[in-house]
């Protein structure tokens, strides 16, 4: 693994080990501008699973109303690889499982597309999330 991808990487579990704490309700809400909203470009576009569209501003609001909301949310990061180097960008996919969430399935997966900044910290850019297929879903592990 080279060193981008392993920078990579940490960035995407990172963000997601953001949202298991945020939403858990164990982090200082300072958080929500520190490792959030910061790593959020602001022309930053994010592509719902179900297809709605949210831009950071959104993002951060919908953050801010979900502090603790989930105590028992988790979230398991798969098969992060870069698809693209774009000279100061780069183009990665990752899988995401989610168990005990509320606003969707309680179990459920998602492939991700995102476009960050190749610089540290990393920006991301823009974000895109597709359902996977039931089938694929129910061979998931989500026992984590």
């Amino acid at each position: 693994m080279s060193a981008l991808e392993a920078s990579i990487r940490e960035d995407v579990e990172d963000l997601h080990r953001f949202f298991v704490d945020w939403f858990g309700g164990r982090l200082e809400r300072s958080a929500l501008e520190t490792r959030f909203a910061a790593a959020i470009d602001p022309g930053c576009l994010y592509i719902t699973p179900d297809c709605e569209r949210m831009d950071q501003p959104t993002l951060v609001r919908m953050m801010a109303g979900a502090f603790g909301a989930n105590p028992d949310f988790r979230i398991a990061i798969r098969d992060v690889r870069i698809q693209r180097d774009l000279g100061d960008t780069v183009l990665a996919t990752y899988v995401e499982r989610q168990a005990g969430a509320q606003r969707s399935a309680s179990r459920n997966g998602r492939f991700t597309t995102v476009l960050m900044t190749k610089s540290t910290p990393h920006r991301w850019l823009h974000i895109h999330e597709t359902w996977l297929p039931e089938a694929e879903q129910a061979m998931g592990d989500f026992d984590f």
